[in-house]
């Protein structure tokens, strides 16, 4: 894959355009000149779903979550360590579905945590529950860039 991916900052939202063979020279946004990569999970709102999942092709996997949730904090060391393993060939995000009940309740999750990889702002893959991480990074490698 030759041809550049539109991603958007997670600080400006400014959308970019990266080489996919370049993912790797820590790209900065062209704006602000933040990196465009940090190996965390970037957190989602309202504001920033559209620059950074719907007019992304960068794949951007979404873990949907909530404070009082259990499972859900078992699961999110598994999810950090991950982030940073495959980033950037992934970019990793948090939705908190009490936080941005309105933005949730867009994708109809009966069960959190739940993750949700997206592609061209469409959803390509989905899984509910806890996963290890050998089980995690097999789920989404068939998702990742180069």
């Amino acid at each position: 894959m030759s041809e550049a991916l539109t991603l958007g900052c997670p600080n400006c939202l400014a959308i970019n355009r990266v080489n996919p063979t370049r993912l790797t020279d820590n790209p900065a946004c062209g704006k602000c000149k933040t990196a465009l990569f940090t190996g965390e999970p970037i957190t989602l709102t309202s504001a920033n779903f559209p620059a950074l999942v719907e007019r992304s092709e960068m794949p951007i996997v979404v873990d949907l979550w909530a404070s009082w949730c259990g499972p859900c904090k078992m699961m999110a060391p598994i999810f950090a360590e991950v982030a940073r393993e495959l980033e950037p060939r992934m970019r990793f995000a948090k939705l908190d579905t009490e936080a941005e009940q309105a933005l949730a309740g867009r994708f109809n999750v009966r069960s959190i945590p739940t993750l949700i990889v997206f592609q061209n702002g469409r959803e390509v893959a989905r899984q509910a529950g806890v996963m290890q991480q050998a089980q995690l990074r097999q789920w989404l490698t068939p998702h990742l860039v180069g």
